[in-house]
């Protein structure tokens, strides 16, 4: 199998916050981005409107290397949406940068969403072949397209025709110039709330925003629910047909912040129930829990707590890597983890050392890991995984490689195990996952990158690249 450059983990999906009604929207929706920064690093933007006149600023990188003082002067008004964004579909340029503000033929509209569409390339060919000239790879803006010529009494009836024609899953913030809506798909795979904050609506991918701006949890959007933000107040709609439920298990194992209610449950009890259940299905004879920082921390504390085995950091992470380290050559590619990474030899000489990580994808960067340890001493080196394998792609917002780059995909256990070097391995079971994540029944989660069983058709354009017109027809996308 070819080696991937691409990272081996899976990466952030996209984050996105709107404020109704505030004079502070355009800066209070910079801070709530900075919250979420850890759902994507790529790109970021912000729209804003005055009543009148929308305004947008986007740029590539972090939030606080794209904002500054002269940004905010260009985003007058009371409402704005923001966006952080890591690719899932399309390419990386400033072009697939969110929101997209566009001109139409009744005005101006906005649109960012968090999630993705398996059925996007049909449904972006159907609209080509009608005409449409799209001008990024994202399958964001076929939802502005057909907004663009479905036949609607206003915008609102607009967005629920157009989004009712893509399959998969979407948290979406949508704007005019009077009015922001957010809604969610009626499965509710992504995270969607709504926040107050002295008497303005507030809605974010993760209640951790609101906590950073000083506002008040109210509720999360609904599956299928379309909430409007208007001069009239909060409207609540529910143009959809029900669907079972199935919210992304992975959002409690990696994604979302600790610090964050994501589901009606908060993260950081999620993750130590997930290490509790971890020790109970695998449990190790050894001297100490170490976390491979910073997804493994919380489940390493649960296995410490439940085994009794004590708890150390006997990893460091650099927190000032950055978004990319710079191989030059291939003869020193051990540096990628190292650079990351270093082991602390004083805790973990001699020691029978138990390694807690939230996943392993293609399972190098764990190897990596173990020979660290190993080199620092480590007497044995016992691996666990607080979730079960990962055997399939994700389709629903979540950049994962390839089935065949997947190491459980294609080898067993044990098989595992001597590939990444380590002594034992042992993985969270499915059964335990749900339970610790408050879903016994298996009701109301998205497991299919552990089952290969999927929700919603699965086509093979589900994951597309590929290259596009920088001009567009029929729609001036911003």
């Amino acid at each position: 199998m070819a080696t991937s450059n691409r990272p081996d983990r899976f990466r952030e999906e996209c984050g996105v916050f709107g404020i109704y009604d505030h004079e502070h929207a355009a800066r209070l929706t910079f801070l709530g981005l900075y919250a979420l920064q850890h759902r994507g690093q790529e790109s970021a933007g912000i729209v804003s409107s005055d009543g009148r006149q929308m305004s947008y600023v986007r740029g590539m990188g972090y939030v606080s290397d794209i904002f500054d003082e002269e940004c905010f002067a260009r985003l007058p008004g009371r409402m704005a949406i923001g966006h952080v964004r890591y690719s899932t579909a399309g390419e990386v340029s400033l072009r697939e940068a969110q929101p997209f503000l566009v001109d139409y033929h009744s005005g101006q509209m906005a649109l960012c969403h968090n999630g993705n569409f398996p059925n996007a390339q049909a449904v972006r060919s159907e609209l080509e072949k009608e005409g449409s000239i799209f001008q990024s790879t994202s399958d964001t803006e076929i939802v502005l397209h057909l907004m663009a010529r479905v036949q609607a009494t206003d915008v609102v009836e607009a967005l629920v025709q157009a989004v009712g024609r893509m399959e998969g899953a979407y948290s979406i913030l949508f704007a005019t110039p009077e009015i922001m809506v957010a809604a969610r798909d009626p499965r509710g795979f992504r995270p969607l709330s709504i926040g107050v904050l002295n008497g303005s609506y507030v809605v974010a991918s993760e209640s951790c925003a609101f906590d950073l701006i000083g506002a008040c949890f109210l509720r999360d959007i609904l599956p299928g629910e379309v909430v409007v933000f208007s001069a009239d107040g909060m409207k609540s709609l529910r143009p959809f047909a029900p669907q079972p439920i199935k919210q992304c298990i992975f959002e409690h194992v990696y994604f979302s912040r600790p610090d964050s209610v994501v589901f009606g449950q908060p993260v950081s009890l999620s993750r130590q129930m997930l290490g509790r259940f971890l020790a109970r299905n695998a449990p190790a004879d050894a001297d100490v829990i170490v976390p491979v920082p910073d997804s493994g921390v919380a489940a390493a504390i649960g296995y410490s707590l439940e085994s009794g085995i004590p708890f150390c950091f006997g990893l460091v992470r650099n927190h000032y890597v950055g978004r990319t380290f710079i191989e030059p050559k291939a003869s020193i590619r051990h540096f990628r983890v190292k650079v990351k990474l270093n082991p602390v030899r004083q805790l973990l000489e001699g020691k029978r050392v138990v390694l807690v990580d939230d996943s392993i994808v293609r399972g190098t960067t764990s190897q990596e890991i173990v020979q660290m340890v190993r080199a620092a001493g480590a007497a044995e080196v016992l691996f666990r995984v607080s979730c079960p394998p990962t055997i399939s792609p994700c389709y629903y917002g979540v950049d994962t490689p390839n089935r065949e780059e997947l190491i459980a995909y294609r080898l067993s256990i044990d098989q595992i195990r001597d590939f990444i070097g380590a002594d034992s391995l042992g993985y969270l079971s499915r059964d335990a996952l749900l339970e610790a994540c408050a879903d016994p029944g298996d009701q109301h989660f998205c497991t299919s990158c552990y089952t290969g069983e999927y929700p919603t058709p699965i086509g093979p354009e589900s994951r597309f690249r590929c290259r596009v017109p920088t001009e567009m027809a029929g729609i001036n996308l911003k």
